[in-house]
């Protein structure tokens, strides 16, 4: 179980820290709202939305091997966003 709660922490973490970044850049560049910015966050919240969704399910074949797809797909989505970020600023 401490997995799994490590798990959800991470992607809070991770997901939080790329739209507190999002609102740094923006506010560092006098640009606050940008739709590129406002992008970056909706698909962080769409990624978090669907990240847990994925971890709350029990009803898989193999529950480790899932959690560790849920970690990569985290990993992926997070450098994506982080790829977005970097070209706002």
């Amino acid at each position: 179980m401490a997995s799994i709660r490590d798990l959800k922490k991470d992607i809070n973490f991770v997901l939080g820290d790329i739209i507190e970044a999002v609102y740094i850049v923006e506010a560092a560049n006098n640009n606050q709202d940008s739709k590129e910015g406002v992008k970056i966050i909706d698909d962080a919240i769409e990624t978090f939305d669907d990240l847990i969704a994925k971890v709350n399910m029990r009803k898989v074949d193999n529950r480790k091997a899932h959690l560790n797809g849920v970690r990569q797909e985290l990993e992926k989505k997070a450098l994506t966003l982080v790829d977005k970020l970097n070209k706002l600023g």
